[in-house]
Formats: structure tokens, C-alpha cells, sequence
């Protein structure tokens, strides 16, 4: 009996090197005498597969393993699609930097086979939840694995808006935008806004503006369990939006508030024995390189 009896696949669209990859990791599935499901709208995409295949809702119920391939974009998808089930995650990599992804196609078969003998690493990593407020009611509503971000659009110039945090006023401030992401997402574009690396297991969450416009606005990390509040000036255009995870979810108008709090699901991560967050670190951050 195999480790993980029922296992979902989940695919990037549009990328030619998924196929092969699908192939010989159906081939090692098979051959565990694991049960596959595949996910419905990546079967679209890839015609040649005679797999079975279900909706998201049903992998996240029925399977006890799903395995993402493609980037770190398409596991943030497959993660946000699945909360509240609990199965556990992991990822092939066919993307560029795989932090989140971090088999690589050339060690699959190995990494797997270790895995489906029960050797592997197990973190649980939290999830941020997003409500966009207008005039006291909930207009959208969204979640992030990495991050949610503030920031301008459409126009050159910066924005202005008030942070709160626990109802406690913290800034007033003009620049491009803020990023709150979770300690998964403070390698993402927290870290290319200047912010700090935060280890996956604490309990926080680090705010980072992006291009303040002054010297002393610096990054704050906070308690996980804070509720972040980002407020729209008045007077001031409306060129706001806000995304999570990369992807845009709604334009925010002056006095719109983004109330941004830590959900109590989290998602369950596994990765090859061999892992270690500061190896990986260091392989991708090209940490120690010349030294």
C-alpha cells in the first residue's frame, strides 16, 4: 500500500515541457499503485493523457497528495484553490527560481521514490485573507500564499494612503504601493521591494513599502495575528488596485480600506528529506557564490 493512495495532478497551461514531464511522473505514480486524478482544466490542455479527471473541490477532498508542475505562479493557484482540504502539496519544478516548487524535473523519479517511502518534510504554511471595504460594505474579498499588495496602476505617480494596524494609526504615506506578505512570501516581491527574509515557521507578517517617498519609511514586520488595515486618501485619483499573489482583484477607489488578516487554514507543504530552507536560500539567491 503506497503512502499516498489517491494522488491529484495539477499542470502549468501553455507550456510545452508539461507533457514529458506528465509522462514519466504518471509512469512512477503508476507504478506505485497510486490511484490519479487529474486536474480538469489541465486535462484540457493536454489531450493525449487518458486520465481520470475531476474539478479542484473534488482532488482537494478525494486525494491525500496533489503535485503541482509547473512554476511557483502555478502552485500559488493550486494552493489558493485548495484551502480548506486537507491534502498535502508539493511541486515540480518548471518554472525559473522554485522556491515554493522544489523538485527539479532531472531528480523526480528519485525525490518521488523517497517520498512515496515515506521519507520526506512536512510544513504548514498560513494563508493571508483580504476584504476590499467601500462605505462599510464587503466588496471582494480574496486570499494569498505570498502576498497582498497596494500599488498604483495605469499612471506614473504615486499614491497616498494611511496603515493602521490593530486600529493603531502606524504611517501616513506616499510611494508606489505596500506589500504584506507572509513569511512564504517575504522571498517574492516583498524581497524585491527591500524587505526581509522571514523563516517559514514564525508566526508574522512583514509590511514593505515599495519606492516611499521618504528616507526613513522602512519595512515592519508584525505579529501574525495582527489585523492590517490600508486606507485610500481622500482627494487623491483613483489609480489604487489591489492584487494578490500577482493577480489584480479590485481598483480601489479614495476611502476603500483593505482589511488584511492571517486565515486560521493553512496549507500543508511536503518536500524531499534532503530539504532545508537555507540551502535553498542560498541556491537561489546565489548566496556564497565566489566566496
Amino acid at each position: 500500500m503506497p503512502v499516498f493512495e489517491r494522488v491529484g495532478l495539477i499542470t502549468k497551461r501553455g507550456d510545452e515541457r508539461v507533457a514529458n514531464t506528465l509522462r514519466r511522473l504518471v509512469t512512477f505514480l503508476q507504478s506505485a499503485g497510486a490511484e490519479i486524478l487529474l486536474d480538469a482544466d489541465s486535462a484540457r490542455t493536454l489531450p493525449d493523457f487518458a486520465l481520470p479527471t475531476a474539478e479542484r473541490a473534488a482532488i482537494g477532498a478525494d486525494c491525500d497528495l496533489v503535485i503541482v508542475v509547473g512554476g511557483d505562479g502555478t502552485f500559488l493557484s493550486a494552493a489558493r484553490s485548495l484551502i480548506g482540504y486537507d491534502t498535502r502539496l508539493i511541486g515540480v519544478n518548471l518554472g525559473r527560481l522554485g522556491f515554493l516548487t522544489d523538485i527539479g524535473p532531472e531528480e523526480m523519479a528519485e525525490r518521488m521514490g523517497e517520498i512515496f517511502a515515506g521519507r520526506f518534510v512536512e510544513q504548514n504554511r498560513f494563508l493571508l485573507h483580504c476584504a476590499v471595504l467601500r462605505d462599510g460594505k464587503t466588496l471582494h474579498e480574496t486570499d494569498a500564499l505570498n502576498e497582498i499588495v497596494v500599488h498604483k496602476w495605469d499612471h506614473a505617480r504615486l499614491i497616498a494612503f494611511d496603515t493602521y494596524i490593530d486600529s493603531r494609526l502606524v504611517n501616513s504615506q506616499r510611494s508606489d504601493g505596500m506589500v504584506v506578505a507572509t513569511p512564504t512570501g517575504s522571498t517574492a516581491y516583498a524581497l524585491s521591494s527591500g524587505g526581509p527574509l522571514l523563516e517559514t515557521s514564525l508566526d508574522a507578517m512583514v509590511l514593505v513599502p515599495i519606492c516611499p517617498h521618504t528616507l526613513s519609511s522602512r519595512p515592519l514586520v508584525v505579529h501574525g495575528s495582527s489585523r492590517i488595515e490600508i486606507i485610500i486618501r481622500d482627494g487623491e485619483l483613483p489609480e489604487a488596485q489591489l492584487a494578490a499573489d500577482g493577480g489584480a482583484v479590485a481598483q480601489l477607489l479614495p476611502q476603500d480600506r483593505a482589511v488584511i488578516t492571517k486565515r486560521s487554514e493553512q496549507i500543508r507543504l511536503i518536500h524531499p528529506p534532503t530539504y532545508d530552507y537555507f540551502a535553498t536560500l542560498r541556491a537561489k539567491l546565489l548566496w556564497s557564490r565566489g566566496a
